[in-house]
Formats: C-alpha cells, structure tokens, sequence
C-alpha cells in the first residue's frame, strides 16, 4: 500500500461504530458509517425545562455541571455524571459488538414537582440518510440497509413538553433504566455487559495509573468525527468546537493531541498529527488555526513542533510510512519559516498581510493581522507581557525581537526534520542538518551573561529582552547550552522561587515580573506546553534533577483538579494550582494532559 492508502485505512477503522462523535453533547451516541444518533437528555419539574445537549466544562448560572469518568479510547465503554437543575443521573454506556447499551442511576431529583425524565430521541446526524419512528415502546430505525431498534428496561410515559426534534422514549428517573439496540434485554443483562466493561478501563489506583486515565479520558471525550472532511479529529475542547462551528484545530496544539494519543491509540495519533498537517496554506506553512467555518490564519503559523512530534511517533511505532506522507509537507513547513521569520540570523515571529477570502467577514479573522497583535498570535502565547510595546517592522512582517524560544524551537524541527530524511534517504538530510547546526550557533548569540539566561534580542536597540518565561529555556531542548549554562539557568532561574521555581511550576511569565501579578491567560499562569517543551529540553542537557522536579510539580498540578472536578485545565493559577475560578481557562480542554504526559515519560526514562 501507499502512504496515503495506509493513513485511510487508520482513519477507516476509526470511524467505525459507537462513540461519542458529535461534538455538541457527549449525551449524544452515534454510530458511523450511518450516522444514526441517540441523544440523552433531561426533562425536569422544576422550571419545565429540557436539557438536550451536554458539554464539559460550560459556565452560567444555568449550565449543566459534568464529571467525565473513565472510558475506552473506542467508545466501547463511556461514563459520566451530570447534574442540572437539581437532578444528578450517572450515564454508562457499552457496546456488545455492533450493540449500544446504556445504564442510567439517578443519583438525586431536588425540589421536583413530579419525577424527572430520561428523554432518549433517535435522529440522523449530518444529513445523512435514514428513517426513525417511535414503534409502541422501542424507537425503530432504518440507516444503510441495516434496521435498528432502541428499546428500554422500563416502560415509557407520554410527554409531549419537551424540545425534542425527533421520535423519542420519555422515561420515568425513579429507578435505574437500562438501554439497548437489538435484542430484548434486561436491567441486569445490560449491567452485567456494562460492569464487564467498566472493568476493562478500571486503575489500580497508582499515581501512574491515575495519569493514563486522565490522559485517556480527556483525549477520548475530545475526539470527533468531522463530516466535512470525514475524518476523526480531536480539537481542543468540544466547547472550543462548538462555538467555531463544529470543529476547530490550532496547529501545536493538535501535534500535542498526537502525542497524547500516542499513550493509548496509534491510529488517533497518526490522525491528529496528518490532519493538521492537511490544514496547511497556499503557502506551504500549517496555520495557526483552521475552523469549520473555512477560516485560516492565512497570516500567521504557530511553534514548529511538527517534526518533532512525527519522528517521536515514529520512534514508537516503527511505521516508516508515516514520515513518507509527512516528509514534503513538514519540509515545506520548514523552509517557510526559513524564507518568512529570519531576523538578522535568527527567527522572529510575524504576521503577514493578505487579503481576507470571500465569506470572511467577521471581525476575528482581521484582528492583528499584518500587527504586532498578529505575531504574538504567531508564538501561540497570545497576550505574554514578553511582546508589550514590542514594535512590528512592517517591512519584513516580524516583531522586532528574536526570540529565543522560536530560534530553538527551529533548530530543534529541523534536527528532527533531518532524521527523517536519513531514515527516508533523502537528500534533504544534509541540508537540514546544516541549517540545525547554523541557527543552534546563532543561538549562542541570544545568551545573556550578565541575567544568566537565553534572552530575547531586541533588534531596534539590540539590547536583551528583561522578561522571560518558560520559552527562555527552550535552547535546552536545542542542544545550544553549555554545560556551565545550564547550570546557572537551572540555579538562578529554574529554581529560584522568586523566577520560575515555587510550589506550582512553571509560570508563564517570570515570578519578578511586573505582569506576573495579573495571572490573566499567558500573564502568569501555568501551561502544559510550556513545561513539556522545558522539560523535553531538561532531558536532552542530563539535567535528571530538574526534570524530575518538573515531572513531579507537573502530575501534582494535573491531579489536583482532576481528583476534585474531573476537569483537565488549559492553563492554572500559579500561586494557587487551580484551574478554576477563571473564565478563560477551559475546564476540558486536552494540552493540559501534557502535564501528565510529564510524568510517564519521566518515569520511562529512569
């Protein structure tokens, strides 16, 4: 087979079968091809209301409250509690071969003028073709040939009062219900099957164990199908999704979901890392961001951590074809950056002026583009007090500033990038071993003697940066450090509680920063790819001491809310540890399972 014939085998088999692939409610169990959904929902007394979609993590007075619990990475076992206006139900679900079931506990019903409902409605997801009508007790439908029928423990009851689109079951929450397709079966038949399941995906409770669960859990829930493209997909959060019209993918951020998968799925990580690889510019470069309403970043990249991450994939998988369908798309990538980005011998990030597409006429796509807004859009750490005030040189598109982090970064794609070719063959090697080599001494460039710390260059007055944050220390991850380097990053900054040392680590921004005070977004708070990539570095310069400190800080810091909330946060409070109590951190959101990431890599590498 081809490269491109044996990725669509890996995206076949996993769009197959029952899982939660609808993006705006993990109560909704699709099966595909057919796209034939039942969706879950709440009919409550209280106010009269019908929850018929849910997500993790969303905010409001009203909003539903979800605790995601463990699950399989196929969708072959699924559990989650939820509670909304006074009524809490844990939902599991399983599959029996081709078979959905379902088991429903209410767990409580306050201040209910009469009993809640289940709602189970059966439609066609996507507009695909099918037919569904409700049959005396069951719900009965036809989809591609094959007839499917839903049926229930428990009797169901009329209730005309709710938002259902569709044929539905309305049924009664005061005792257990037990879902099924196919045949007649029993509450104790359907929670046998489920019990048998749960097993399958249950810990040892070690902090390990506890780790690729959460790992697991969060990748799993986030993953998708996209019908446009059709093809399984994992954004960052359902919540990020949904309001970017089904399906949205930021360029580090899906490279860091391939790595993730990688603990549990290799067809799912070859996914994510090939699809924001197929998001690629008319110019060659994998954009920012890429969204199911046609929108790209056409002005703008993100961190090359592309190549790194496909040569990590093949280095635990061992499938040379996946550096083949990778190869001319990464290399493409690189050379942009080299043709784009290069300040003076060193890289900058930027944005690029363009004219909009037809249909892009929201204000967002606009913002910042051709701006010094658009570049620090570029570096992927959107409002870092690093690029206050920074100027934007109009004339070659880049901040005035080379950044450190970027320029090792670089170096570090391309190392990567030219072990691909040599394992490939390719000619290419040599070239991209030179340009490692040249922009690693470049690099020694960036080195400031008297902070004792990499530091960006600003090009208007050639004085060093005074900020820092996490990305200073990305030239670990380049080789560019001397050994007594090292030293005085890790004594003077790494561990020194008032720089980046402390109970949670690492802030986004220096702890003696006159913005570290704000712990708004990347002002302060903590993110999971920032400590992956410094502790990727860590490793690389033998420094075990300090990565094991990371490693550490880092699982506690993802397990504190996991344990409390269930939640997987996209940044957290650095003087606190808590995700929570901030609007602009998504509760669910997959990069901060890099924190976990961490820890089993750390503990593979003893």
């Amino acid at each position: 087979m081809t490269p491109k014939q044996h990725y669509e085998q890996f995206q076949n088999s996993l769009a197959q079968g029952w899982n939660t692939w609808d993006t705006r409610s993990v109560l909704s169990h699709v099966h595909l091809p057919s796209g034939l959904a039942f969706r879950l929902g709440i009919k409550e007394y209280r106010d009269g209301g019908h929850l018929c979609e849910a997500l993790i993590g969303r905010l409001g007075d009203d909003a539903e409250t979800v605790v995601p619990g463990a699950r399989a990475w196929d969708g072959g076992y699924t559990s989650l509690k939820i509670t909304w206006r006074g009524v809490e139900l844990e939902v599991e679900t399983a599959t029996d071969g081709d078979e959905w079931l379902c088991l429903v506990t209410s767990i409580s019903r306050e201040r209910q003028i009469k009993t809640p409902l289940l709602i189970a409605e059966g439609g066609f997801l996507w507009n695909y073709a099918g037919s569904i009508v409700r049959a005396d007790s069951a719900l009965e439908a036809i989809a591609k040939g094959q007839n499917w029928r839903l049926g229930a423990s428990i009797a169901p009851v009329e209730e005309p009062q709710t938002s259902a689109l569709g044929p539905y079951l309305a049924l009664p929450l005061d005792a257990p219900i037990a879902l099924f397709t196919g045949k007649e079966r029993s509450l104790e038949d359907v929670r046998a099957i489920v019990t048998q399941k749960r097993a399958e995906v249950t810990h040892d409770g070690s902090d390990e164990a506890e780790l690729r669960s959460a790992i697991q859990t969060c990748m799993a829930w986030d993953t998708i199908y996209d019908p446009s493209k059709q093809r399984v997909i994992s954004p960052v959060s359902r919540i990020w999704s949904s309001r970017q019209g089904g399906w949205v993918l930021f360029c580090w951020d899906t490279f860091f979901a391939a790595s993730l998968s990688a603990t549990g799925s290799r067809e799912l990580a070859y996914a994510n890392a090939i699809e924001i690889l197929r998001e690629k510019a008319p110019d060659g470069f994998v954009p920012n961001v890429s969204n199911a309403h046609g929108f790209k970043s056409l002005d703008r990249s993100q961190p090359p951590v592309g190549s790194i991450t496909i040569w990590e994939l093949f280095r635990c998988f061992g499938d040379r074809w996946l550096l083949e369908l990778a190869f001319e798309d990464l290399l493409t990538w690189n050379r942009w950056w080299l043709e784009n980005r290069v300040v003076d011998g060193l890289l900058a990030w930027g944005s690029d002026t363009y004219e909009p597409h037809t249909g892009h006429i929201w204000e967002y796509p606009k913002q910042g583009v051709g701006e010094r807004f658009g570049a620090s859009l570029e570096s992927g750490l959107d409002n870092s007090p690093m690029y206050d005030e920074v100027p934007f040189d109009a004339s070659t598109h880049c901040l005035m500033l080379q950044d450190a982090g970027l320029s090792a970064l670089y170096v570090a794609d391309c190392e990567a990038l030219a072990a691909i070719a040599r394992e490939l063959g390719r000619s290419e090697a040599e070239e991209l071993g030179a340009r490692a080599e040249t922009f690693r001494e470049q690099l020694a460039r960036l080195w400031d003697e008297e902070k004792g710390i990499f530091a960006n260059r600003c090009t208007d007055s050639g004085e060093f940066s005074p900020r820092h944050s996490p990305t200073n220390f990305y030239p670990l991850l380049a080789g560019a450090a001397t050994p007594a380097q090292a030293r005085r990053m890790m004594d003077e900054h790494f561990l020194n509680p008032e720089k980046f040392g402390g109970e949670w680590i690492m802030p986004s921004i220096a702890r003696d920063d006159p913005a570290y005070g704000d712990q708004h977004y990347w002002r302060g708070r903590i993110w999971a790819p920032m400590n992956y990539l410094v502790y990727l570095g860590l490793r690389r310069a033998g420094l075990r001491d300090e990565s094991k400190i990371l490693a550490d800080k880092s699982a506690a810091l993802l397990l504190k809310e996991w344990r409390s909330h269930g939640h997987i946060h996209e940044n957290y409070h650095a003087d606190t540890g808590q995700g929570c109590g901030y609007d602009h951190s998504d509760r669910f959101y997959h990069w901060g399972a890099l924190l976990g990431l961490i820890a089993l890599s750390e503990k593979e590498e003893v």
